[in-house]
C-alpha cells in the first residue's frame, strides 16, 4: 500500500514539473521615441517623377514606365545598361521594345 502511494505522488510530481511553463521576461515597449527625418518629397511624388522620366525613352507608354518602376527599375540608366534577358522579363515589354532600347546606347 505504502508503494502504491509513494508511485502515485511521483506521478503527481512529474506531471506538475511537466506542465509547468517556464517564466519568460515581458519585453517592454521603451517609452523613447525617436525622430524621423522626412524627405522633402513624398515617395508617391518620386515613383511619379520617375515614371515620367522613362515616359522619355522610345516606345515606353505609361504602363510600361510603371511596369519597369514595378520590377525595381529606378532610372533610365538602368533601363538602357539592362539585359535583353532582364528587359524582357518585364510584363508588358516585347522585343520591339527592347530594339529601340537599344538603339539609345
Amino acid at each position: 500500500m505504502f508503494s502504491k502511494i509513494l508511485n502515485k505522488l511521483k506521478s503527481i510530481l512529474s506531471k506538475k514539473s511537466v506542465s509547468e511553463k517556464p517564466k519568460t521576461k515581458k519585453v517592454t515597449k521603451s517609452s523613447k521615441k525617436t525622430k524621423s527625418v522626412k524627405s522633402s518629397k513624398p515617395k508617391k511624388q518620386d515613383a511619379k517623377q520617375i515614371v515620367d522620366s522613362f515616359k522619355a525613352l522610345p516606345g515606353i507608354g505609361a504602363k510600361s514606365a510603371k511596369a519597369f518602376y514595378d520590377a525595381g527599375f529606378k532610372s533610365t540608366k538602368q533601363i538602357i545598361s539592362a539585359k535583353d534577358e532582364e528587359l524582357l522579363a518585364v510584363p508588358g515589354v516585347g522585343i520591339n521594345l527592347v530594339k529601340k532600347l537599344r538603339k539609345q546606347k
